[in-house]
Formats: structure tokens, sequence, C-alpha cells
């Protein structure tokens, strides 16, 4: 099979796997983000009357974003749909991550909607997630960065090689 189409049933599967245990209600509707290479859109479904609430993207003259495919303009479309739901009366949100990982734009969209008052994700297990990654990066054996070159064991004190012509 093509390699495209296993990539997009592998996206699919992960869409549905994401959202058979999420239900969007008017009290609190199902925030559904959608990221692609040069935007990010999200919106609010409410999937009870089959409706979308309200909407924020990065696409247009009325986004005021000089580039959409940034964790800038995804902070600013988060903001954006946070205040569109205030102006509707709405507080919570269950949030859909779709077929994507939630980290990079994605993640950084569910903080800026979190601050602005948009309650869909804990704030605080991200801030931590986040500080944890860098010890975890050192846990695992990287090169630290800050590391100058030339420091270490020097070359050519390793294992001594055995004398071949001498037994034991």
């Amino acid at each position: 099979m093509n390699t495209q189409k296993l990539k997009a049933k592998r996206a699919e599967r992960r869409r549905f796997r994401v959202r058979k245990s999420m239900y969007g209600t008017p009290q609190q509707p199902r925030l559904s983000v959608h990221r692609s290479n040069l935007h990010i859109s999200a919106q609010l479904i409410d999937d009870l009357n089959g409706v979308t609430v309200a909407a924020a993207t990065s696409v247009g003259k009325g986004s005021g974003l000089k580039h959409g495919g940034n964790i800038e303009a995804a902070r600013a479309v988060g903001q954006k749909i946070a205040e569109a739901a205030k102006a509707k009366g709405i507080t919570k949100a269950q949030f859909d991550r779709g077929p994507f990982r939630f980290h990079g734009r994605i993640a950084a969209l569910a903080v800026a909607a979190t601050e602005a008052g948009l309650v869909c994700t804990d704030v605080e297990a991200v801030k931590a997630k986040q500080a944890a990654a860098p010890v975890a990066e050192k846990a695992e054996g990287k090169p630290k960065a800050d590391k100058p070159k030339g420091e270490g064991k020097p070359k050519g004190e390793g294992k001594k090689p055995a004398d071949k012509g001498e037994k034991k």
C-alpha cells in the first residue's frame, strides 16, 4: 500500500481513538484543533446539537498575524477562542487534539486558552512536564550542550593493550 495512504490511515485511527472518549455539550463543548504547516485553527463544537459555538484561526487579515504556523500564532488563536467562549458564557471545554501530539503549537494553544479563562487542560502538569524534559535528556545520556569541547578523557588513555608474548 502507498505510504501516504498508510500515514493517513494511522492519523485517522489516532483521531478516532482520541475522540471516542469525549462528547461536546452546550455547557462543556469540545475544543477541536487543526494544525497545518502554515496555519492553526480551533473551534468549540457542541456535539449534542451539532453546531459550532465559536471559532478562531490564524488565516486571513482579521487574524493580525504575520505568520500563522508558529507557536506565537497558536497562543494568539488560543486567546481568541477563550475570549469568544467567555462572550458565550463558556468556562470549560474538552480539549480534542485530533491526530496531533500534545506538544509544540497544540500545547501552546491549550495553555494559552486555559490562561485566558477557558479551562481545557491542566497548566501546572504541562509546565512540570516541560521543566522535567531537560532533566530526562541528561539522564538518557545525550551530550551536554554547555560542556566545552576538549574536556573529558585525554586521547590515548584508555585500556592498556595486553602483552601478546607473555602468558600466565
